[in-house]
């Protein structure tokens, strides 16, 4: 069994005395682990970096072993970013829910391409905090456990959505929310379609998410959420995002 792709480092553990083993998101074969032979050497400790972009090589004899990784850099960008603590949160805690979310070598090609676009804006505070609610939001969607934002579960319309039930995921107008404010979760504004983001928009994208994450994801496999995002909710507090 051999394939080869393109994908992002998401965790790295060693293995004996001089490997390791990586486990990787790609494309094609979602969530992939592989052992790394000279995984810890002084050459691939750069490469073996959670958000590092990296060309993989995946062999096995047969598809249900572990397998080899041969990997090659392709954009370092652990390092780039190592001295920026927002981000680098970021880095890992958006690849512990992945791997703690999503099966293993199953492929998500749209959830593949929101994960590339986060990283790909690490470098903008400005903008990656929101995108990071939408990958969560998109990872729920790809779990089959998406939230239905676009018509309010009262009464089927699509304008001034303000809350989310907690019990069906679906937006809430304002009307229909104003006696339940205290039992729904708030909708942020650009999860609804606008252009901008309100100052506590962050705050209430991540309490959504992470509901939703919690409830319908790790609560099934008996497990709390990844402490790497506990994590980046406290940074981004101690820096004002949130």
């Amino acid at each position: 069994m051999d394939w080869q792709s393109e994908g992002y480092i998401l965790s790295v553990r060693s293995h004996g005395e001089t490997s390791a083993i990586v486990k990787a998101f790609t494309k094609e074969h979602g969530v992939h682990a592989g052992l790394v032979r000279g995984g810890r050497s002084r050459r691939m400790r750069p490469v073996l970096q959670a958000g590092n972009k990296v060309s993989l090589e995946w062999h096995a004899r047969l598809s249900e072993h572990l397998g080899i990784f041969s990997i090659e850099a392709i954009n370092l960008q652990a390092a780039l970013i190592m001295e920026d603590r927002l981000a680098l949160a970021a880095i890992n805690a958006v690849s512990a829910v992945t791997i703690e979310a999503l099966p293993e070598r199953e492929a998500h090609a749209n959830l593949f391409t929101a994960f590339e676009i986060l990283l790909e804006h690490l470098n903008d505070i400005n903008i990656w905090p929101a995108l990071y609610v939408r990958y969560e939001i998109a990872l729920l969607q790809a779990l089959g456990y998406g939230l239905d934002l676009k018509t309010c579960a009262a009464t089927g319309g699509n304008e001034y959505l303000t809350h989310v039930s907690p019990r069906s995921g679906r937006a809430v107008c304002a009307s229909s929310a104003e006696p339940y404010l205290d039992k729904l979760l708030a909708l942020p504004g650009f999860l609804r379609g606008e252009n901008t983001v309100a100052p506590d928009d962050i705050a209430k994208g991540l309490k959504l998410s992470g509901y939703f994450l919690t409830s319908r994801i790790f609560y099934t496999f008996n497990k709390d959420i990844p402490q790497a995002r506990y994590r980046l909710l406290e940074t981004l507090k101690n820096a004002d995002i949130i």
